[in-house]
């Protein structure tokens, strides 16, 4: 078997990311050849890749990058902790979302097919499975496009949030305020901006769901002496029509006259009997809606509210979160 040299296995681990014991076996197996030596390696991960195709890969990390008025959010998956938190790891996830951002990749099927250091970024990922013994993939990506972006990458890079916003003249103190609405969303973990987005469908079915689960905690507060929750008629927003609103507004009045509350005070009880009202039948909003939601950094408070108190002319136009492991689910 021909000498392999020091410098040729550095060269080649380098161009590849492949431990220095790998890099030197293909070395020894190609005679020498770097082409020979890559084709080796490369084998050597779609091998590993077809055994490891149904392992969950569910550990990993994400990264964001932002130029101008886009941004991306990828999150590269492997299948343990300890792989995820290696340095090469994590520079190989930056590098790949700058160059999904610099392409333009849409979508993390495009990502794939982005052609990286002599190869496809794909590929890539099938020899890094061969080196390092995990299923590695571009478990997520998404993009988001506006003239202000902010980012946020939680501790431990396990979660990632895009926002665009609209500063509303506040231009100087905009990114501070929207990094913390960025960990807002990370925290707490939204999946739409407001209520108009929710399919009925689907908010009739929360609302069933809501009102059983309500209904058995009761039992159970009952046998423990506990006081019951109110069961909500609704659980959104964009339940509440003006009928509705109207409707409500009449039973709290019809209460008060029973309570025998003189009517000339009605007008200092009712807004705070309809806000009452309001956060008891927007639950399912208040667990899924961006604007909705009371702010994390400020829990007397909506999302919303906070942002108009920070500028009336402020907003969010859209938002992305992308995560790995627990911190998806």
């Amino acid at each position: 078997m021909m000498a392999i040299s020091a410098k040729d296995v550095s060269e080649l681990r380098k161009s590849t990311g492949a431990g220095m014991m790998d890099c030197k076996k293909a070395l020894e197996e190609s005679g020498g050849d770097i082409e020979g030596a890559l084709d080796y390696l490369r084998k050597k991960g779609q091998k590993v890749a077809a055994k490891r195709a149904d392992r969950e890969a569910n550990e990993g990390v994400v990264a964001a990058q932002i130029d101008g008025g886009r941004g991306v959010l990828l999150a590269l998956s492997c299948e343990t902790d300890f792989v995820a938190k290696n340095e090469d790891f994590l520079a190989l996830a930056d590098d790949l979302a700058k160059l999904a951002l610099e392409q333009g990749a849409k979508t993390k099927e495009e990502v794939a097919a982005l052609a990286y250091d002599g190869t496809t970024v794909g590929e890539k990922l099938v020899e890094r499975t061969g080196t390092i013994g995990e299923k590695i993939e571009v478990a997520d990506f998404q993009t988001v496009e506006g003239a202000n972006l902010a980012s946020y990458i939680h501790a431990g890079s396990k979660i990632g949030v895009l926002v665009s916003y609209v500063h509303g003249g506040k231009d100087a103190d905009a990114p501070q305020f929207f990094r913390g609405l960025a960990m807002h969303i990370a925290a707490m973990r939204p999946s739409i901006l407001t209520p108009d987005e929710f399919d009925a469908e689907l908010v009739i079915k929360e609302t069933e769901s809501l009102q059983s689960q309500i209904k058995i905690e009761n039992e159970d507060r009952v046998r423990l002496g506990k006081p019951e929750k109110t069961v909500p008629q609704f659980a959104s927003r964009s339940q509440l029509t003006p009928e509705v609103m109207a409707k409500a507004e009449a039973e709290i009045k019809a209460e008060l006259e029973a309570e025998g509350k003189p009517e000339k005070i009605w007008d200092r009880i009712l807004p705070g009997k309809i806000e009452r009202f309001i956060a008891d039948n927007t639950l399912l909003d208040q667990e899924r809606c961006l604007l909705s939601q009371f702010y994390a950094l400020d829990d007397t408070q909506t999302v919303e509210a906070a942002i108009k108190q920070f500028s009336p002319d402020a907003e969010v136009v859209a938002f992305k979160r992308v995560a790995v492991g627990a911190a998806s689910s």
